[in-house]
């Protein structure tokens, strides 16, 4: 499903940008370019990204899984499945 957004997303930009042409891209670069090095960009993107590790910290504890990797370390199919009686 990710990979379908991603494709959709990628694909939307690609007709857009072709759209409006290399000037209007190399607008669009040159604002992104002094967007990034802003500071106060730099602030608020850094307690956005405190916020959300809270956030996924705190629905772990939740499910209990509090500590570990977040990849799982055990067999993530289930087992074999008994056929129907």
């Amino acid at each position: 499903m990710a990979k379908l957004s991603f494709l959709a997303g990628f694909g939307a930009g690609y007709v857009l940008g072709a759209k409006a042409g290399k000037e209007r891209y190399e607008q669009i670069r040159r604002a992104w370019s002094n967007a990034k090095d802003n500071p106060q960009l730099q602030g608020v993107a850094g307690m956005a990204q405190a916020r959300a590790d809270a956030v996924v910290n705190s629905v772990k504890t939740r499910m209990g899984r509090d500590t570990g990797p977040d990849r799982p370390t055990g067999p993530t199919a289930p087992g074999p499945v008994p056929p129907p009686r």
